[in-house]
């Protein structure tokens, strides 16, 4: 066989290969539900990559996919809520927050995988969550990056 047939082969090999989920380099904390979450989206997949025959054009991706979600799932770190009401923003705690112009924001402080901030799920790696653990109930917290600040109004556990 050619030298150049063997590098053409292995340069469409390479552009043929997709690149792999990037991983955050914080430390996966994640809720009891975002483990479940997690745990869910590693057995779709692997049912996925079971029935998927073995010229499916979806096999690599979802190859690619399982292994981000078995990385995930491998470095997890639950954090359980502690026990009582909190007194302050933690990892797994609901906020009500008041803005400026008076509306009240919910969110509840999650793993990065987890997070939907349509869905009032934010990342505890996000600048609001950042600016909000460690606050308490009353407290006026400075988000940055130019944007006006806001009220604690309430934090629960749910």
């Amino acid at each position: 066989m050619s030298r150049a047939f063997v590098s053409e082969e292995a340069a469409e090999t390479r552009a043929a290969a997709l690149p792999e989920r990037p991983i955050s380099d914080h430390p996966n904390l994640v809720t009891p539900r975002g483990l479940q979450l997690i745990e869910a989206h590693v057995a779709g997949l692997q049912d996925s990559l079971a029935n998927a025959v073995a010229d499916d054009a979806e096999r690599p991706k979802l190859a690619r996919d399982l292994r981000y979600w078995q990385a995930r799932k491998a470095s997890a770190r639950v954090v359980e809520p502690p026990p009582g009401p909190p007194q302050e923003v933690t990892f797994g705690t609901t906020v009500a927050i008041r803005r400026r112009d008076g509306s009240i924001g919910r969110y509840r402080i999650v793993g990065e995988d987890e997070a939907d901030p349509a869905k009032g799920l934010l990342s505890w790696v996000s600048p609001l969550a950042e600016a909000l653990i460690g606050a308490q109930a009353g407290d006026v917290v400075e988000v940055g990056g130019g944007r006006p600040a806001v009220t604690v109004e309430a934090i629960a556990r749910e």
